[in-house]
């Protein structure tokens, strides 16, 4: 009796352990974006110091079939943080369903490819049909759908030109806020012909 009472314990005790790693490992990777890496060259810096790769491509995918890709002409990744890499050269697209695509570029960039946010930094652009926003900053996360253009921002829709100090966009309805850093200050705004 005790030798059967053992047996279904230890029994009981692998499913358990087997379900839990399921549930860990396997569970969390089926639900999160995916994300598809091509690299056409890797370069290692001999200093151990920094990885160099050209010609970057990665494409993220989320669970509504959104998608996010970013190119880049050179990044660097640090060794201490293999999840963050810095970007030179970069063109960027979002796909989002039912919407407009948006294409983001910038000289400079950072991205984690953890949880896919980026920051495109020095002659920053974003087109989308209508529109054309430019500055020097911006912040961006895949996930939340959210990007904050900053520095000597310029809206460009339509016939209108708006000036500003920052904007924040809805990336999956296009939807914007413009404000200024100073209350006291108003967003400037022109008309074209």
């Amino acid at each position: 009796m005790n030798k059967t009472v053992i047996q279904f314990l230890l029994v009981f005790l692998i499913i358990l352990i087997s379900l839990s790693f399921y549930w860990i490992y396997f569970k969390k990777s089926l639900n999160s974006p995916t994300k598809n890496l091509s690299v056409t060259k890797l370069n290692i810096d001999k200093n151990i110091t920094s990885n160099y790769i050209e010609d970057i491509n990665y494409t993220t995918v989320d669970k509504k079939n959104n998608k996010y890709q970013i190119t880049a002409k050179q990044a660097e990744i640090d060794i201490n943080n293999p999840d963050v890499m810095f970007l030179e050269n970069i063109i960027a697209y979002i796909y989002i369903n039912n919407s407009d695509t948006i294409k983001i570029t910038s000289n400079f960039g950072k991205y984690n490819t953890a949880n896919f946010d980026t920051i495109f930094s020095k002659n920053v652009i974003v087109l989308y049909p209508g529109h054309k926003i430019t500055g020097e900053y911006m912040d961006f996360s895949f996930l939340a759908n959210l990007g904050t253009i900053s520095v000597d921002v310029i809206h460009y829709a339509n016939k209108t030109i708006l000036s500003a100090d920052r904007v924040e966009m809805n990336i999956a309805t296009k939807d914007t806020e413009i404000f200024m850093n100073d209350n006291t200050k108003k967003v400037l705004i022109e008309g074209t012909k």
